[in-house]
Order: C-alpha cells, then sequence, then structure tokens
C-alpha cells in the first residue's frame, strides 16, 4: 500500500492543460516548448517543495525514543522517506536535462531513431526521450536480457 508520500508524488504535474495544436502547426513549435518548459518548471518547483517537506518533517518528527521498536519504527519512516526524496532528486536531474534539450530545439525526437515522440506520449512523460516503439523494443530485450 503506497504512503503518503509516494502517493503525494505520483500526483504531481497532473494539473496541466493539454496542449491544442493549432490546425497545420509544426512539431516542437515555439507555443509547444513553451508548454513542456512550463510543464517542467511546474513539476520541478513541486518536487522542490516535497523535499522542503520532507526535511521540516523529519526535523519536527526526530526523536530519541527510548522504546526500541519506537526507534525502529521512526527510523524505517524517514529511511523509506529518505529514497523516495533519492529517486525525486534523480528525478529533477532528469527534468534540468530535458529542459536543455527543450532550450537547444532537441526536445520531442526520439534518441534511437529520430522519429517523433509525440505530444501525448510526452504529456504522459515529459522525460521520454525514445518513442513509443523504441521504448517497448528497449523493454522487450530488457527482458529477455533478464531471463
Amino acid at each position: 500500500m503506497p504512503n503518503k508520500a509516494e502517493n503525494k508524488s505520483s500526483q504531481l504535474i497532473r494539473a496541466f492543460v493539454p496542449y491544442q495544436e493549432a490546425e497545420g502547426e509544426e512539431y516542437m513549435s515555439e507555443k509547444m516548448r513553451a508548454h513542456f518548459t512550463n510543464i517542467m518548471n511546474n513539476w520541478k518547483q513541486e518536487l522542490m517543495e516535497e523535499v522542503d517537506r520532507t526535511v521540516n518533517h523529519m526535523k519536527d518528527e526526530a526523536a530519541n525514543f527510548p522504546d526500541p521498536a519506537d526507534r525502529a519504527s521512526q527510523e524505517e519512516e524517514f529511511s523509506l522517506e529518505l529514497r523516495t526524496r533519492d529517486r525525486e532528486r534523480k528525478l529533477i536531474k532528469k527534468i534540468d536535462e530535458t529542459i536543455e534539450l527543450i532550450k537547444e530545439d532537441e526536445y520531442g525526437w526520439c534518441d534511437a531513431c529520430g522519429v517523433e515522440i509525440g505530444l501525448r506520449r510526452l504529456e504522459a512523460r515529459p522525460t521520454a526521450t525514445l518513442c513509443i516503439d523504441c521504448k517497448t523494443l528497449a523493454e522487450i530485450k530488457e527482458k529477455q536480457m533478464g531471463s
């Protein structure tokens, strides 16, 4: 069962308006890039606020419980929060890399085959670097290598 922090984290960046392409609009136009830059900046801001909340929570909740079971429970809770924050720290790095790709006009194209990744896929996973076909192939290969 996901804890509050994981549930909150999975709801981040959900509140955006899907991009509406104008008829004949070129893929990754300036407006599209601005749309994704906005999504990335909002997502990063939410993650940073979550980090601040975690730090404050850990400071507020830190106590030296005399009961070893209470102490172990608190340490496990903190450990789980820190693992979640570490994943989010890595995600912030990926968001920063994606923002750079947008600035360099390299965003939205598959790293493997060079085709458009697609607006809806990028809205679902803004840090995607592979089109759905290449990602599916990579997952199949990964599954075969793991077996």
